[in-house]
């Protein structure tokens, strides 16, 4: 039986391919919700499973809008982030009810955003990852975690 639950989404994302490679693998690796905080793009065909008819998407015009209503009761705000004080994601212990929150493409997380985040953890590595990419891998090691557990 599954334990928690997950979302993941992005700030001020301005891209639709990483909007619907998101969007995909949050379906196939078990997110439950995905979430788009002030976005710069017209959606098209890169969700290609459809799957907004599985799985709901949030759309907050700003990040006070999502502060003040996107975040559910008990659940922990992970931003993912590549700055020195992030924890690793190998390390990473993830929380039963956990919302990931990744950066623009060319802005990265916020300030505003980092600091109301309970953990930031990133990727190993010297450089940014395309953001849909890393958005996918933290939501891959989440599912592996949790299937170690069972």
């Amino acid at each position: 039986m599954k334990k928690g639950y997950c979302g993941i989404g992005i700030q001020n994302i301005k891209s639709e391919v990483n909007y619907g490679t998101l969007f995909r693998s949050a379906l196939i690796l078990g997110s439950d919700f995905i979430f788009l905080i002030g976005k710069r793009f017209k959606k098209q065909s890169s969700n290609t499973t459809q799957s907004q008819r599985h799985i709901p998407l949030f759309e907050y015009e700003s990040t006070e809008q999502f502060l003040s209503y996107g975040i559910p009761y008990d659940c922990r705000l992970i931003g993912v982030e590549m700055i020195p004080e992030a924890k690793l994601l190998p390390q990473f212990q993830h929380p039963e009810r956990a919302i990931y929150v990744l950066g623009a493409e060319d802005y990265g997380l916020s300030k505003e955003l980092q600091n109301k985040c309970q953990a930031i953890i990133q990727i190993p590595g010297y450089q940014c990852l395309n953001v849909a990419v890393a958005g996918s891998i933290v939501l891959y090691d989440r599912a592996t975690k949790y299937l170690k557990e069972e």
